[in-house]
């Protein structure tokens, strides 16, 4: 495994199976870690003692949704990028997205393994570091 070029990300809420497991293809194959978290609870305590370059999260995951990870993220100062995926959405719920403070959404499910890795990449890089930078929960 290349950990010069690795991505931490943290899955947060109940991915159906077959987002799930291309989410850890992915993941695997690139030599990438996932962290997963069935909820806000949960993710929260990752992101306390984890260094999470991106956070991944249904449109509503349980017990919290898409915005109410958004505020955590920020509250906490961390620099952590949320892409949101979501099985029905448009070009107003991308814009809203962005608006808030969101790095990207991701419309198609299942999800599409190319435009996965796209967004993950580019939101790793986003958070303020080049992939295999982030450390300690700071960046570079």
């Amino acid at each position: 495994m290349n950990t010069e070029h690795s991505v931490s990300a943290l899955l947060v809420g109940e991915f159906d199976i077959q987002d799930r497991l291309i989410l850890r293809e992915v993941f695997r194959k690139r030599g990438w870690r996932l962290l997963e978290a069935q909820d806000r609870n949960r993710a929260m305590l990752h992101l306390a003692r984890d260094a999470v370059q991106v956070v991944v999260t249904e449109f509503d995951p349980p017990y919290a949704t898409w915005k109410t990870l958004i505020q955590d993220l920020q509250r906490r100062g961390l620099p952590s990028q949320l892409v949101v995926t979501s099985r029905a959405g448009d070009a107003s719920l991308w814009a809203e997205v962005l608006n808030l403070g969101g790095y990207d959404l991701l419309l198609s499910q299942p999800l599409d393994r190319e435009e996965l890795e796209r967004a993950i990449v580019s939101a790793a890089r986003h958070a303020g570091t080049a992939p295999g930078t982030w450390r300690a929960g700071l960046p570079g």
